[in-house]
């Protein structure tokens, strides 16, 4: 069996070809760079060739820009709603009994600060959430067509395959500089925003989990427990033996784009997965991998 992984240069990526290799799913990573076959899911062409040759048992389709800033929205719209498209036809076309897992996100929903499942409303406040809801709304249509298509919408998730602009990241590696001898000043907005903080090797499985029955189609996937940025920065800067307050500045008139974002994981749980990497764990870690 193969598998094929668009947008296998993120950190979902790399875990879900981890897990197809234990399966014994050998891994078709694709990405517009890094070491994997270079191509764009946006070009249909590109797609269809790949999928009419291998005719892949699974198709994981990670690839995105995950900004929800107004000038991605081009961007968005071609990786997102565009790359969505190209895949349910192509395997509409060529490779009808694979299995065809779409993101989603978490904020794609209209969120009042509860627990968040994939029954809540959908709310376009972003052009990043309008590209998420559109690509929902066509994985149900071809759903109905007959493909087996999976929705996750995955919530905060990290590793230490995060990139350096994700705050996760970005302070386990202010932590290592710091604690090697830097004076310098990490500057952040809003520490009290809480979010999960789920191992994204846990949501891999998660993905792997969903997309391997046929019982429910669409499921948040996350930890349901959230965490604000300052408990982050207490355990990460704890473990290096500083205290953050030391390191910190806050913007002042920062405004965040929410008070909080969490799941609530009720579906996935009943098909069996629940995270197994705790918040100190993640931790230590990243601060582990940005120590090497």
């Amino acid at each position: 069996m193969k598998a094929i992984i668009f947008g296998a240069s993120g950190q979902d990526g790399y875990y879900l070809a981890e897990i197809c290799k234990i399966n014994r799913i050998e891994p078709i990573g694709v990405s517009r760079s890094g070491n994997w076959l270079l191509g764009d899911v946006s070009n249909y062409q590109f797609a269809e060739d790949l999928i009419k040759e291998h005719k892949p048992s699974h198709i994981f389709h990670v690839a995105a820009n995950s900004s929800t800033r107004h000038d991605t929205l081009f961007e968005n719209h071609k990786t997102i709603s565009t790359g969505t498209l190209n895949i349910l036809e192509a395997v509409k076309k060529h490779s009808p009994s694979s299995r065809v897992f779409i993101t989603g996100s978490g904020v794609q929903f209209k969120n009042n600060g509860n627990p968040i499942s994939e029954h809540n409303e959908f709310e376009a406040n972003s052009p990043y959430a309008v590209s998420r809801i559109q690509s929902v709304y066509a994985a149900r249509y071809f759903r109905s067509l007959g493909l087996k298509t999976y929705v996750g919408y995955l919530f905060h998730h990290e590793s230490p395959y995060r990139k350096p602009d994700h705050v996760s990241k970005m302070i386990t590696l202010a932590v290592q500089r710091i604690a090697a001898g830097s004076k310098e000043h990490l500057e952040l907005g809003d520490i009290s925003v809480q979010k999960e903080w789920t191992f994204a090797g846990d949501v891999a499985k998660g993905i792997f989990a969903l997309t391997n029955q046929d019982a429910e189609f669409e499921a948040t996937i996350g930890s349901g427990i959230a965490y604000s940025i300052e408990n982050w920065l207490d355990q990460c800067f704890s473990l290096a033996g500083l205290n953050w307050r030391n390191h910190v500045r806050l913007r002042e008139g920062f405004t965040a784009e929410y008070k909080m974002l969490v799941s609530d994981p009720t579906t996935i749980n009943k098909l069996g997965w629940f995270p197994s990497v705790s918040f100190p764990e993640l931790a230590r870690m990243m601060l582990d991998a940005s120590l090497k």
